[in-house]
């Protein structure tokens, strides 16, 4: 078996076989260079600091390809200005190689606008700066709904609840300032219950009831009788109601009388004014004090004793004598009461 395998055929076959596997594998690495540009590489082009758009032509005009992607907003730098690049500047890298491009973008990520309609406006405005709002302007607008949040205005329009806006965006708030006073009915006799609707609420008032006469809905209905009267002064907000009817006013005269004598009372100024008079307040009279005053006690008098001084320094005072000495007063016998006399049987 040894001798056989020594035979030159086998051999000849043998070193074809290897020169056929040594010839594909040089090929196959050959394909390989050619498919994957082995050797062919390209410098990265320096774009930082510049916009987007000049990035990418750069890239494309170097036959490489690009993936852009944004950070987080920086006002340091410009909108749209390319902050970093990956492969590094001057890296080299094969033809077709995308390239990752770090973007600053236009502004801050978007905000929902919070729900603070109807709020009181001191919360508000908390809750707007927290979500990254600023509040520029606080305009207030007659309102019966005073110090609340009536609406939201980005640049100069009105903005719903939810809707998404720049961070840090500057915003106006209109905020009501309380209710007007005294503003004028409007007349809404002859109109449509639905532009009658329209004029109250410009007006500034409410709609109230509505009563419709045949006990339908219909807003095409002719308003014929309102309540508080065209005219009258009001405060803003007031409900007006409004009786409405497929007829016209003049139609309708009957019920409007009615509708008169419950709703605008009739005051008579032919009749003299009433004259009142008004009661004495006695709770408000003076009060008397009757207790009656201290009487102050008699002053004793007080013997003169100039006289019996002037005999003590003189020395010349007289034995007194019985006929000095005050005689006693003697009473008539007339004067005495006369004895009665008592039979005793």
């Amino acid at each position: 078996m040894f001798k056989s395998l020594l035979n030159w055929k086998v051999l000849v076959n043998l070193l074809v076989a290897i020169g056929i596997f040594v010839g594909l594998v040089w090929l196959t690495f050959r394909w390989l260079e050619y498919h994957t540009n082995h050797g062919q590489e390209i410098p990265v082009p320096n774009v930082i600091n510049k916009s987007v758009h000049d990035a990418v032509k750069i890239l494309e005009d170097a036959g490489l390809d690009y993936e852009v992607d944004s950070a987080a907003y920086n006002p340091k730098y410009r909108p749209l200005q390319v902050l970093k690049v990956y492969p590094s500047p001057g890296s080299r890298v094969k033809d077709g190689r995308a390239i990752q491009l770090m973007v600053n973008p236009k502004s801050w990520a978007p905000v929902a606008v919070p729900d603070v309609i109807n709020k009181y406006s001191g919360l508000a405005f908390q809750r707007l700066e927290q979500v990254g709002l600023k509040v520029n302007d606080t305009i207030y607008e007659p309102s019966i709904q005073k110090d609340a949040v009536l609406r939201i205005l980005f640049k100069g329009n009105s903005i719903k609840p939810g809707t998404k806006i720049p961070r840090f965006s500057v915003i106006d708030v209109v905020v009501g300032s309380g209710p007007m006073r005294n503003i004028s009915i409007p007349n809404v006799v002859g109109l449509t219950v639905k532009d009658a609707k329209a004029l109250i609420a410009r007006n500034l008032f409410e709609v109230g009831l509505v009563d419709f006469e045949d006990g339908g809905n219909d807003d095409s209905d002719i308003v014929y009788y309102q309540d508080p009267a065209a005219g009258d002064s009001r405060d803003q907000g007031m409900q007006i109601d409004l009786w409405a009817s497929k007829k016209t006013p003049a139609e309708l005269r009957g019920k409007i009388e009615i509708l008169n004598s419950t709703y605008r009372m009739k005051v008579d100024t032919t009749l003299p004014p009433v004259r009142y008079d008004e009661v004495p307040n006695f709770q408000d009279a003076p009060v008397i004090d009757a207790t009656p005053a201290p009487v102050s006690p008699p002053k004793k008098e007080v013997p003169k004793t100039d006289a019996v001084k002037s005999n003590v320094s003189s020395g010349s005072s007289k034995p007194t004598t019985s006929a000095d000495k005050p005689k006693p007063a003697t009473t008539s016998t007339s004067d005495k009461p006369k004895a009665k006399k008592m039979i005793i049987n």
